[in-house]
């Protein structure tokens, strides 16, 4: 799961700039045994209304930004990690111990993070709400972000 990491010149959203130096995002699981670093800013912020990310993430739906290929490391508990396919090629990880959903992965390589797992402000924003026409009757998407009933055209 381990990838290389890239490395970033510019702060950006999601990366503070402490006395010059470039700080990191962290994150990690609800029990503290498994955390991750990201060396890059992360994408825009999405939520996904879909039924299969409300049964995931158990709840409206899921949040999650994408990461800059390479710029993901697991820092330490890689070995508490339960891995679960969603589709051929895709998938999440977990923590098997307290369950908390981390990442979205892509051909093996970490491709997003859940924004609930970063630790503090992760210094993005939800921008678009997507299957907005699968939500649960129960959900009220508020805010102003738009929403797609379907993925959107342009990505």
């Amino acid at each position: 799961m381990s990838d290389k990491r890239m490395e970033s010149s510019q702060p950006a959203r999601g990366i503070e700039k402490q006395a010059g130096k470039v700080m990191p995002v962290t994150g990690g699981c609800f029990c503290g045994r498994v955390r991750y670093r990201i060396d890059s800013p992360l994408g825009p912020g999405r939520s996904c209304h879909c039924s299969r990310c409300r049964k995931a993430f158990s709840g409206a739906g899921s949040a999650y930004s994408e990461v800059v290929p390479g710029s993901f490391s697991w820092v330490s508990g890689e070995e508490n990690l339960t891995f679960h396919e969603t589709a051929a090629g895709w998938g999440m990880c977990f923590c098997r111990t307290c369950g908390t959903t981390l990442c979205g992965t892509s051909q093996s390589h970490v491709h997003g993070v859940t924004l609930g797992s970063v630790d503090g402000d992760p210094g993005v924003k939800i921008e678009m709400h997507i299957f907005t026409d699968s939500r649960a009757p129960w959900d009220h998407i508020g805010g102003d972000a738009p929403q797609f009933t379907e993925f959107p055209p342009h990505l």
